[in-house]
């Protein structure tokens, strides 16, 4: 069989990117390399010419990711921007692809008379880290939604998954290991445009009360605890307002680690373990991070 011709790349590569850029808690170190791809198609061609066993991180809108200060000594793949088709199909799928922000799924859905899925407009990322953690917010996840997914591996090889194909939980996906996410479809319900629209709106409005939106931070730091919440362990053991560096902990939600402005990932991580610590010590229960920790520490830190 004859060798795939290569074919020129049409994405963005950059060089020495610091990801501070790229992440909502606005910290983090450089990326040896960044690529934004044109399109999924391109995307593909990217992996295939990649270098093989080149680290990869893959990146939507950088929330529940923290990137440490000595960066990520390998390829930085950032959907956002890219893979942005999202078409309702005629039977009433949904068809999204990775880089859509998972906000723009619920609205779009609502404009075209479909609900269901008004939950996503409270997840601040994108579908690739929507169903790569099986997000959720409101009552509603990811997976609940989801007939199919289309991934792609780092040959550039494209599969379509049933859901059966993965080991769907609590804020975790196992399944498909060395494949990533490029695409979904999810279900919806034919419904009344403006009760679509209006149920979003409420569900914002109820966000915007009870947690810290505009300011930088990753959302929820801690998964909830079986039967309990992470936030109210936080807020029991005396730790609204405690921080490390320009890193402190949300007085408007506990299970918030804002960045006030001059924030390290370093003092992030530390204020993260000392919630843990503390919350274990007040109460024998030990909190399992929500946010993922990528990259090297600056030395002495």
């Amino acid at each position: 069989m004859a060798a795939m011709k290569q074919q020129p790349l049409r994405g963005e590569l950059m060089l020495d990117v610091p990801l501070s850029g790229y992440t909502s808690w606005r910290v983090g170190g450089a990326a040896k390399c960044l690529y934004r791809p044109a399109d999924s198609h391109d995307l593909i061609e990217f992996l295939r010419q990649l270098k093989v066993g080149e680290p990869l991180l893959w990146l939507g809108l950088g929330s529940n990711l923290l990137v440490r200060d000595g960066g990520f000594n390998g390829t930085v793949i950032t959907t956002q921007g890219s893979l942005e088709r999202l078409e309702m199909q005629p039977d009433g799928v949904l068809y999204v692809e990775a880089g859509v922000s998972c906000a723009k799924v619920a609205r779009f859905a609502a404009r075209q008379g479909r609900v269901g899925i008004e939950f996503l407009s409270g997840i601040p990322g994108t579908m690739g880290g929507a169903l790569a953690m099986n997000a959720g917010a409101f009552g509603g996840e990811t997976w609940g939604a989801v007939l199919w997914v289309e991934t792609v591996d780092r040959t550039g090889c494209v599969r379509r998954r049933d859901p059966s194909r993965f080991e769907v939980g609590y804020r975790q996906v196992k399944g498909a290991e060395g494949e990533w996410f490029l695409a979904a479809g999810l279900q919806t319900q034919p419904g009344d445009v403006a009760a679509g629209q209006r149920k979003i709106k409420q569900l914002l409005a109820k966000r915007s009360e009870t947690q810290p939106i505009g300011l930088p931070s990753c959302g929820s730091v801690f998964r909830n605890p079986e039967g309990d919440h992470a936030a109210r362990l936080i807020e029991a053991s005396g730790l609204k307002g405690e921080r490390i560096g320009g890193a402190v902990v949300s007085d408007k939600h506990a299970n918030f680690i804002i960045n006030t402005g001059n924030a390290t990932a370093g003092d992030i991580e530390s204020l993260i373990n000392l919630v843990r610590d503390r919350v274990e010590a007040a109460s024998g229960v030990r909190l399992q991070p929500e946010v993922h920790m990528v990259g090297e520490r600056r030395p002495g830190q």
